[in-house]
């Protein structure tokens, strides 16, 4: 049977959903900055309340399905059954639409208890504003499950642009209006709110076209097909154990906030506002450590189908080449990630948030921990991702969890100490995800066989970008005699990237694997001469 999707390759999938990650991310600086001077530090609050709720409500909706329907698809696409493909999205949407139904209505019909309950009573509008958009996400979770399991990453990022630039014009507009007319902070921060529900209606508009055009092409069959149940169970045997492990995770992310403002206090001795000062600093630092695992989580919806297709068409050997190709395309970026945020964390939390003095120099200390972090995080992702693909879905769950706890105490016991405090926090986070670094590793050693070298792929980036950060330490050390930190940090950042960028070529760490995995792979290779 014909295939109507085009299927892109694993790293050209991966590309296209980076490189729309980043200009979401760019729509969002965008958006975030001149939404705080229109509606303040108060609508802010709101807008930011209600969407925590939402964002908890989200990963119980939809962290596991995507990842259980595009494993699914990706074994059916293998075995050329395209209805089946179909029958995998109806179950899909028997599921969704029914949880997506029950958290837009939670949001809806308690608006006013949430908001109560949260201890921002005036957010409700914000709240009941956003109800809609957990519907309009599960839904279109389900069109993106369908494309990613085929490989076809481009309707999903074009969709998140949808989103993007929704809330970007839309909810802009609609705060500045709702502002200049003389309303509240609360309706002004539910204008902007209303920009992300029709971002989601739009986009799910766009992946309902983009569906129905792709379902016409498929063909029906003669072949006897399980039940709707049976391949509504098997869905749900896949996404549970994801679902658990994220929503867990969230739930003890949530703990951990409390934990380390409660110590801070009763461990640390600080007065109420320096702990929440402190706090703050910390979050700066976690904004930006969280921006390189936005890179690696394209390469973990891209990986997914593509070793779930392998092992099904009896590839095992493949299997481990794109699990082996993953893991050296995350350390590219993950490595030197982590070291340029921990090498050059000073002119950057200067740069970017203008602290000075004090809470500079506790702001420098938590961003050069959690460079570390960057990087045994991204392992984590990228390792959960292949255990997930070769079908071991209850190995991360057990393993974040685990990790989660391990933070907690260690973050209860160092955040207290006086000598450490807000320190702790980092400490804590970097213990979590090496752990479960060491964990995830074992369990792959394991159960997956042949199993990719995570050694073997990550030596040489680790050479490349030990000389960028020496390059960056070096210029920067220079410049910042000569010139504004601004301009030595960004003449550092150029400098170092040259050099790691010298070295990925001197070392040869793309390999013709990697090449095999872009669209036009050989004349790829042909330009970098690899062989």
């Amino acid at each position: 049977m014909s295939n109507p999707v085009k299927k892109q390759t694993f790293l050209g999938g991966a590309a296209v959903l980076a490189a729309a990650t980043l200009i979401v991310k760019l729509i969002g600086a965008f958006y975030k900055i001149p939404l705080l001077r229109i509606i303040g530090t108060q609508g802010y609050n709101y807008f930011l309340n209600a969407y925590d709720i939402y964002s908890v409500l989200l990963i119980a909706s939809t962290a596991g399905l995507p990842v259980a329907m595009s494993r699914m698809i990706a074994e059916a696409q293998t075995m050329g059954d395209s209805a089946r493909i179909g029958r995998i999205y109806k179950a899909s949407l028997a599921v969704f639409v029914p949880i997506g139904l029950v958290g837009a209505l939670l949001m809806l019909l308690f608006a006013k208890p949430l908001a109560a309950f949260i201890g921002s009573p005036d957010s409700w509008v914000s709240i009941l504003t956003l109800s809609p958009a957990i519907f309009f996400v599960c839904l279109f979770s389900s069109y993106r499950g369908f494309f990613q399991g085929q490989s076809s990453m481009t309707p999903t990022a074009v969709s998140q642009l949808i989103e993007a630039l929704s809330k970007l014009v839309l909810g802009l507009g609609l705060a500045w209006l709702l502002v200049r007319l003389g309303f509240g902070f609360a309706v002004a921060a539910a204008g902007a709110i209303l920009g992300v529900t029709v971002g989601t209606v739009l986009a799910a508009i766009y992946l309902g076209l983009k569906h129905r055009a792709a379902m016409a092409g498929i063909e029906p069959s003669d072949a006897k097909q399980e039940p709707l149940g049976r391949t509504m169970k098997t869905l749900l045997q896949i996404a549970i154990p994801i679902t658990v492990g994220a929503a867990g995770l969230q739930l003890l992310t949530v703990i951990e906030t409390k934990i380390v403002l409660n110590q801070l206090v009763d461990g640390a001795r600080f007065a109420l506002d320096e702990a929440e000062s402190l706090r703050g600093i910390y979050g700066s630092a976690q904004t930006l450590f969280n921006l390189p695992s936005a890179l690696i989580t394209p390469l973990t919806v891209a990986v997914i189908p593509a070793i779930s297709g392998r092992i099904t068409a009896g590839d095992k050997l493949g299997a481990r080449k794109v699990g082996e190709s993953s893991l050296r395309v995350m350390s590219l970026i993950a490595l030197p990630c982590g070291t340029g945020l921990a090498v050059l964390a000073e002119p950057i939390m200067q740069l970017l948030y203008g602290y000075t003095g004090a809470e500079l120099m506790v702001g420098a200390k938590l961003m050069q921990i959690l460079g570390a972090a960057v990087v045994v995080n991204a392992i984590v992702l990228m390792v959960n991702a292949i255990l997930q693909a070769h079908g071991h879905v209850t190995i991360p769950m057990v393993t974040l969890l685990l990790g989660g706890v391990i933070k907690l105490v260690v973050n209860y016991f160092l955040v207290g100490n006086p000598a450490l405090n807000i320190v702790g926090a980092p400490i804590g986070t970097v213990v979590c995800y090496a752990a479960i670094t060491v964990m995830d590793l074992a369990a792959m050693a394991w159960v997956v066989r042949p199993c990719p070298n995570l050694f073997k792929v990550i030596w040489k980036p680790i050479i490349a970008t030990a000389a960028m950060g020496i390059v960056a330490y070096m210029v920067y050390d220079v410049l910042s005699g000569m010139l504004s930190y601004a301009l030595a940090c960004i003449g550092a950042i150029a400098a170092a990237g040259a050099v790691y960028v010298l070295f990925v070529f001197l070392l040869r760490i793309i390999t013709r694997d990697d090449c095999d995995l872009l669209p036009k792979g050989d004349k790829i290779a042909q330009l970098l001469r690899i062989r």
